[in-house]
């Protein structure tokens, strides 16, 4: 079976969707099935995520098809269709079409190959931003085209309306032999080391996190933050960790998360992905939202129960004491966490879309 991915955003470029369509895509290659991803080029300024060919390559067996659609501006749709029809013939021989967020890119297409099996993935929502009548009308379109779809979350359907033919939360590497130990260092003569991962945003919350910890020093706790991701605050996060004197490193996108996790107690992260890397590693896990929506997005989990949900910088500062001086009750929700999430493998994320396209 030949399989066409549409993804605005794929690897080497580090996120949640980019590892997710490459997480399935690797496992369908394995199967036998042809996958290709047609993707957009995007220039980037760090040198780990450059992407060294515009046009494709083939990795782990995917073949990529990248597009130059250029600048965000109200063209850019129709140049991306205009672009696209130079791949017209991947599309006409494709078994199927799934669409990862973007159904916009093969709304035309999908009129020219009205028999043509799409299916799509709705991962998120507009990052700092509500939904508007707009963004929930592109959800209904892209559902009522699609012969089916997945919703990352369970939110999209109060949010969007969306009637979910599968619901997930993302997914973890397979378990290997090695029995997963639960680090602790919460004594509060050591160290305390704190890992955040995700996107430098302020739907992500960095700031809140680093807030949080302002006012821990001010109790001469000793911690240490590793930032793992890069974004738009990504120079106010630096500048107010330096002006306040915290022990923070920044790293920037890393591809293996898990050299630093193992060292560290706690979690800062507010992506499904994120919190589910964690919770497998068995981190206790403190997540925060400024909206509603990202209220929902993090309380209406099936894994909510196992993690700190907080709303702002003081929540986060009183959910880590309390966590620091119950080691037991930490523990009982680690070891929970950690239960729901070991079967949550990408090998069955990737039975899930087999049974979907086979629906």
């Amino acid at each position: 079976m030949t399989i066409l991915f549409f993804a605005r955003r794929f690897y080497p470029l580090i996120g949640g969707v980019e590892k997710h369509v490459l997480e399935v895509g690797k496992r369908l290659v394995k199967k036998g099935h042809k996958v290709i991803v047609v993707t957009e080029y995007e220039k980037n300024t760090n040198k780990q995520n450059q992407q060294s060919d515009p046009l494709g390559a083939t990795i782990e067996g995917i073949e990529i098809l990248r597009i130059q659609a250029g600048n965000e501006d109200k063209l850019k749709k129709f140049r991306i269709w205009f672009k696209l029809l130079k791949y017209i013939k991947f599309i006409n021989s494709a078994d199927i079409v799934h669409c990862h967020d973007i159904f916009f890119w093969y709304l035309p297409f999908r009129f020219l190959f009205p028999f043509k099996k799409v299916y799509t993935t709705f991962h998120g929502y507009e990052g700092n931003n509500m939904p508007n009548k707009k963004s929930v009308l592109m959800h209904k379109i892209a559902e009522k085209l699609s012969w089916g779809n997945i919703c990352v979350g369970d939110f999209f359907k109060k949010w969007y309306g969306t009637k979910p033919t599968y619901v997930s939360y993302g997914a973890v590497s397979e378990i290997n032999n090695l029995e997963i130990k639960n680090k602790n260092n919460s004594n509060n003569n050591s160290k305390i080391e704190i890992v955040y991962l995700g996107r430098l945003e302020e739907e992500a919350g960095i700031m809140d996190y680093l807030k949080a910890l302002r006012n821990i020093s001010k109790k001469s706790l000793n911690f240490k933050l590793v930032v793992l991701g890069n974004g738009s605050q990504m120079n106010k996060a630096r500048n107010y960790a330096k002006k306040n004197k915290l022990s923070v490193e920044f790293k920037g996108f890393v591809k293996n998360i898990d050299i630093y996790l193992n060292r560290a107690s706690f979690v800062f992260t507010s992506r499904y992905l994120g919190m589910m890397e964690a919770l497998m590693n068995k981190k206790y896990v403190l997540a925060v939202y400024n909206n509603q929506i990202k209220k929902d997005y993090l309380q209406m989990t099936p894994f909510a129960k196992f993690i700190s949900i907080s709303k702002n910088s003081n929540e986060i500062r009183d959910q880590l004491y309390k966590y620091l001086s119950d080691e037991k009750l930490k523990n009982i929700k680690i070891n929970k966490g950690y239960a729901w999430v070991k079967d949550k493998t990408w090998e069955r994320m990737t039975d899930t879309y087999l049974k979907l396209w086979s629906s």
